[in-house]
This record gives C-alpha cells, structure tokens and sequence, in this order.
C-alpha cells in the first residue's frame, strides 16, 4: 500500500515532523513493504517553517529580532525560490511570553521578519499566523515597517489606549500573505481580544480595556482602517492580521496556503491512505485544523483519511461529518501516563495497531 502521513504538531508534545516520525517507525514494524510518504503540516501557527522546510527544502536564514517583551529573539528565514515564509510565533508566540505580559507584548519582531525577507531578495513574503502571545493589533509590526503614531506602536496593546493618528509608510516592495485559518475581526465579542485574550493570560478585568485600545488603533487609521478591522482574519494572532492587512497584505487560508505549497492534493491521489494526527481530535477541528483540512483533500482525491489523535472526543457521526473514517486514540492503547512519558514511542505502537486493520500482511496475517 501507498500511505500519505500529514499529521499536525501533538502541541506540547511532538512536532510536526516528529509525529509524522513516529507514525512512521510504527507502520513500518506492520508492513515494512508499504511505500510511506510523510508530509508533516501546520495550519500557519508554531512548526510552520519547519514542515515547509521538511517537505520543500529550501534555505533557512537565522536571524535576530525583537521578541514579545523586546528581547533579542533568534528566529528563521525559510527561503524557496523568490518566496520567503516566516513564522510569527517565532517574534510573539506563546512559547516566549510564557503566557504572561500579553497586554505589554510587541509584535515589532514580525515586522523585522518581513523586512530581512525583503533584504535577502524574496519578492513574496508568507507570515503564518497562529499561537501568538501578544494583542497589539499589529501595532509593533507596522512600527517595524516605519509607521508612526502620538502613541508608541512598539510597547503593546495596552500603550495604544486613547491614540488618535497613525500614519503608515508605503509597505516594502513585495508581496505579503498573511496566512491563517482565524477569521475573527479585530475587536468585539468575537475579536482578538475576547476570544483569544484568555488564553495568553489575560484577566477578565483587562480585557475591555485592551479591546478599548485596539478599537482606537482602527479608529485612529481612519476609514480604511475601520473598514479592514472588521474583516475575517483581522483578529488573528492577537490582531497582528490587522497589522498586515494594513501593510496591503492579502490573506489565504494558512493549511490552504501550505497544502498547495506541498502539492497535498496530487500526493493524497498516489496515496492508497491518508493518515493525520493531532493532540486533541474534537468537533472544533472543523474550524481551520489540519486534520479536517487533510481529510478535505484526501476527500477529493476519493482516498480514506483515519486520524491518529493523542484523545479523541467526537462519536461515529461527527467523525463522518468530518471527512473521518475512522480515529484512534493513545489513551485508549497506551494509557495516558504513557502517552504523556514517551510520546513518540507511543504514536508508534499506535501506528502499529492501526497499519494491522488498514495494511493487513498477505494470507491475512
């Protein structure tokens, strides 16, 4: 059998590429003959770099930039060709913030990323959105590029409260993507702020007043900024989308944007079987996750699409409605304290037992 491999990251556990891995290490114990192709994915969040650069090769660049609390951050250029794809996480993300000072965190890092994209000659710039841990509208990022205002754009969200003008130089020569799955507009009940604020260590008592101060920030860029905070994305990645939608960016879905980059569709009809993954395997997969993204594509390429999940909480029918033909979860096989000790290892009995129902041996063994 052909079998495709296209999990996500197990968040907090395994990677991408570390997944895909592990997968499969276990299907090969089954059916070593079986021809594996992998192709770990991301939805635009943490990992997206490096499961471009797995698949696609490319040049990394390391370079420094600002981080959240305007630290110096390494962080990596991948470049393919004239396009370069950075990785916001990478400037703001939750892994640096440690989910705490949301409210101060900058997103000028990201800014910095586009413009050494720029510099070392990518006509086109891809910045996956996801997993941030800052809410500052973009402010910081369109600081980066030259943008000024009577408050300071590079100091968080909270130090725009009560700004009045912002004015935005001309955006760098090349074309911006924003890449995400998000498509929450930048304030209100289901803004950056309300939804996602929480998350990043948010209080509820700040939450208004940070949600005040990106409504200001549209306000402050007059009509046309008003206009593109209500668009879907604008609330991504603590609003840093609205950031980049100022900039002229233009977003694309970001599991979208990475399943053409990789040629997902043409690999799921050589394929025999799809297999995804992810940590948590729910209903809110449906909203722009990968493995109901891979389930999607395999759907049109007609192949069956089983997921591999580290928990599993939807029954038979919303399995189906998800494009699933089957799950399978580590705590049901391993257990999980197991699951949790040695996740690679685990994934890898699971892959094990999986590859027995859909690769059977000859004479049925």
């Amino acid at each position: 059998m052909r079998i495709l491999i296209a999990p996500d990251k197990f968040a907090g556990t395994l990677t991408a590429v570390e997944a895909a891995e592990a997968i499969a290490a276990g299907w090969s114990r089954h059916a070593p003959d079986d021809e594996l192709e992998l192709v770990p994915m991301a939805d635009g969040g943490p990992g997206f770099v490096d499961v471009l650069h797995a698949t696609l090769g490319g040049e990394l660049l390391a370079v420094t930039v600002t981080g959240p609390h305007r630290e110096p951050t390494p962080a990596t250029i991948l470049v393919v060709g004239d396009t370069a794809y950075v990785e916001s996480a990478q400037a703001c993300g939750l892994a640096l913030t440690g989910a705490s000072g949301a409210g101060s965190a900058t997103t000028y890092g990201v800014g910095e990323l586009v413009l050494a994209a720029a510099d070392a000659g990518a006509r086109r710039v891809v910045v996956g959105l996801g997993g941030s841990g800052s809410n500052d509208g973009g402010a910081g990022f369109l600081a980066a590029l030259g943008a000024t205002a009577d408050r300071p754009l590079d100091q968080g969200g909270a130090a725009l409260t009560g700004i009045t003008s912002l004015t935005v130089p001309a955006s760098p020569e090349v074309e911006i993507v924003a890449a995400s799955d998000v498509d929450s507009p930048l304030t209100g009940l289901f803004g950056a702020t309300k939804v996602y604020g929480p998350q990043k260590g948010l209080t509820e008592d700040q939450l208004p007043a940070l949600d005040g101060a990106l409504q200001d920030l549209a306000a402050a860029a007059g009509p046309s900024g008003r206009r593109l905070a209500l668009e879907a994305g604008a609330g991504a990645a603590g609003g840093l989308g609205y950031g980049l939608l100022v900039a002229g960016a233009r977003r694309q879905p970001g599991l979208a944007l990475l399943a053409d980059a990789v040629g997902l569709l043409a690999k799921a009809r050589r394929a025999d079987l799809v297999v995804t993954g992810e940590g948590a395997f729910d209903f809110s997969s449906r909203a722009g996750k990968v493995p109901y993204g891979v389930a999607d594509v395999a759907a049109r390429a007609a192949r069956p699409c089983v997921v591999l999940a580290g928990r599993v909480d939807v029954g038979a029918r919303e399995m189906r409605a998800l494009g699933v033909e089957s799950a399978y979860a580590l705590v049901d096989v391993v257990g999980e304290e197991r699951a949790l000790a040695d996740p690679a290892g685990s994934l890898a009995a699971l892959a094990e037992r999986v590859a027995r129902s859909w690769s059977p041996r000859r004479g049925g063994e």
